[in-house]
């Protein structure tokens, strides 16, 4: 089985890899009937020579690979027929402008594995950046709130060169007195509460961050039991609101009327209450002034949330009063962090955490027979067609 790294293409240019020198190293030594090329790069956050430095072949050989291992969208252009793909397609959604991209897949008679889809037998994904999406977003977001304030300055994410570096400037801001809240514990929430455990931020619980005031900054996390509750009055849990979320309302405001700083980590499915309307920022007792929005729906749960921003330009501002784009630093507006790709500013921590993933959870199944399923889950396309599992996907493409 010879699989292929190969070269990032997408603008704006992403740095990060499936498998990063040591990763694949690793590949090599377990799997004795593993063949790994490495498709030269000027932009992977590993060079060319960190590859060759463990005897990984580098070379413009792809045709020869029978698996190609990326990490965004492949140009249409750039596939190569009758391969094997690994790479986060974004079309699981009907995203409409990777439309084409499908069709073309299925034209050259490629088969797509999704990393987005790549399961256990549970149905729980095994491999992702969210956690690196947490914890860039939390320091963006502190960034941000020290820009709006004029307060401190913090150099950007992808200026500095790992998690720890990140930890060691949150560390020496000067904080007030602020309540800060966190939704979400999958990883990307639990991502961020690295960040603020990192920086000995103080936790409390929910009753403490609602009914008490502290003479130091603290956070709060919560999960979707905590800023919803069923529209009946009868008590929810989190597993009925993920199987009936139109049973129920958001009870977020609570939280808003007393959070300086927000981080949005959590997951929003599909007939959830939004956690803030636009009304609710229009109201008086709306306290919340920086949003650092992980998850990034737009024109979605939060209001403030337009549009994404970019790592070149992070932080734009919402006008509550005319629902539209301000100045981050004028007094009413709220600073809005919601870039889409923030993984990318961490791309050797992000590349490494992924890589485990992948070798732990995928890499076993190209030499057991796939005996647990992960291929045949995650397989979108086979001989030019969608797969059984993917076939709510024929209208999209049609």
């Amino acid at each position: 089985m010879k699989f292929g790294i190969i070269r990032e293409r997408k603008n704006p240019p992403d740095k990060r890899v499936v498998l990063s020198p040591k990763a694949c190293q690793k590949v090599l030594n377990t799997y004795s009937k593993a063949e790994i090329i490495v498709e030269p790069s000027p932009i992977r956050a590993y060079a060319d020579a960190n590859y060759q430095d463990l005897d990984i072949t580098v070379a413009n050989d792809m045709e020869s690979c029978d698996v190609l291992l990326g990490v965004k969208e492949v140009p249409i252009d750039a596939l190569i027929p009758n391969k094997k793909y690994f790479f986060f397609s974004h079309t699981i959604k009907k995203q409409p402008y990777n439309r084409d991209l499908l069709r073309a897949i299925l034209d050259k008679n490629i088969e797509l594995y999704d990393h987005e889809v790549i399961t256990n037998k549970q149905e729980q994904r095994v491999v992702a950046f969210g956690r690196y999406a947490g914890i860039v977003g939390a320091y963006n977001g502190f960034r941000a709130y020290g820009l709006k304030y004029d307060a401190f300055q913090l150099p950007k994410a992808n200026d500095l060169p790992d998690q720890q570096a990140l930890i060691e400037e949150l560390i020496n801001i000067k904080l007030p007195n602020i309540k800060v809240l966190l939704t979400g514990r999958g990883r990307v929430g639990n991502g961020a509460r690295e960040m603020l455990d990192g920086m000995g931020m103080r936790r409390v619980n929910v009753t403490e961050y609602l009914e008490d005031t502290f003479n130091e900054p603290v956070y709060c996390q919560i999960d979707a039991g905590e800023y919803n509750k069923r529209k009946d009055g009868v008590r929810g849990n989190k597993a009925n609101f993920f199987a009936h979320p139109e049973e129920y309302k958001s009870n977020f405001f609570r939280f808003a009327k007393v959070t300086d700083f927000y981080i949005a980590g959590h997951f929003y499915g599909q007939g959830a209450p939004y956690l803030f309307t636009r009304e609710d920022a229009k109201h008086e007792d709306f306290n919340i002034k920086v949003v650092a929005d992980i998850s990034c729906d737009i024109d979605g749960p939060v209001a403030s949330t337009i549009k994404p921003s970019t790592i070149a330009d992070p932080i734009y501002g919402y006008d509550p009063a005319t629902e539209s784009e301000a100045d981050f630093k004028n007094e009413n507006a709220i600073a809005v962090m919601a870039v889409d790709n923030l993984p990318c500013e961490l791309p050797k921590d992000a590349s490494e955490g992924f890589g485990e993933a992948f070798i732990k959870n995928v890499i076993p199944a190209f030499f057991n027979n796939d005996k647990d399923g992960v291929l045949e889950r995650s397989r979108m396309t086979k001989d030019g067609k969608l797969t059984e599992r993917f076939s709510y996907l024929k209208d999209y493409i049609a």
